[in-house]
């Protein structure tokens, strides 16, 4: 190949460098085309490239051609994901769900209906319950309890009989076992104000009323 030949060759491939560069600091697959085009258009008849390093530019071409299709999949897969976030969040609202907590907001004229996570078999279970200011208002009494899931009831009274306000409440549940007395994590129930979706594909978040948000993964029940 002529030295003229070579600086032709340069020139082609360092103007297309140039106009690349200018559009874009990546290299798509149409620009990997015209780059592999231009080499082929302007190489030496009398010493052509070499089969394999022809591949290997293909090779690369192919590479960079699914990484797109990829990038494009992944978005569509994105979307629908999103889209099926925002249908899921639109039948929670309004909604009753089970989350571990220690508050809830209490209608206090009907039955509050809760649990407690028991790890061990227990012959004294117990549930504190506290007003929004931190004063003991009653104990619900559980008595002997097997390992598991152990459901209480609250009927909105205090210990002296009297009904207590609607509002926010504590619930202390604790157990006797293994010669000590130990808290035990407590399930109690929320209603769904609103929902969030998770920002890039993030986890959706669940609204409590006078609770705040938790994530839909530690949801356990979800309720009318």
């Amino acid at each position: 190949m002529s030295v003229s030949n070579v600086a032709d060759t340069q020139s082609v491939l360092d103007q297309f460098a140039l106009k690349t560069e200018t559009k874009s600091k990546d290299l798509g697959k149409n620009e990997f085309l015209e780059l592999l085009v231009a080499q082929l258009n302007n190489q030496d008849p009398l010493a052509p490239q070499e089969n394999g390093e022809f591949i290997a530019q293909l090779a690369q071409f192919s590479q960079v051609e699914g990484i797109e299709k990829l990038n494009s999949s992944m978005g569509s897969l994105l979307s629908g994901y999103q889209s099926s976030q925002a249908l899921q969040a639109s039948s929670l609202v309004g909604r009753k769900v089970i989350v571990p907590s220690e508050k809830a907001v209490v209608d206090t004229a009907e039955t509050f209906k809760a649990s407690a996570v028991l790890p061990v078999s227990s012959s004294n279970v117990w549930v504190n319950v506290y007003d929004s200011a931190g004063a003991l208002v009653n104990r619900v009494s559980l008595g002997q309890q097997s390992a598991g899931n152990v459901s209480f009831m609250w009927d909105g009274k205090d210990s002296s009989g009297k009904v207590m306000p609607p509002g926010t409440y504590k619930f202390e549940a604790q157990a006797q076992y293994e010669g000590e007395t130990k808290s035990l994590y407590t399930m109690l129930p929320a209603n769904v104000d609103s929902v969030t979706l998770g920002q890039n594909g993030g986890e959706l978040m669940l609204n409590l009323a006078g609770l705040g948000s938790v994530p839909l993964s530690q949801v356990q029940v979800i309720g009318q």
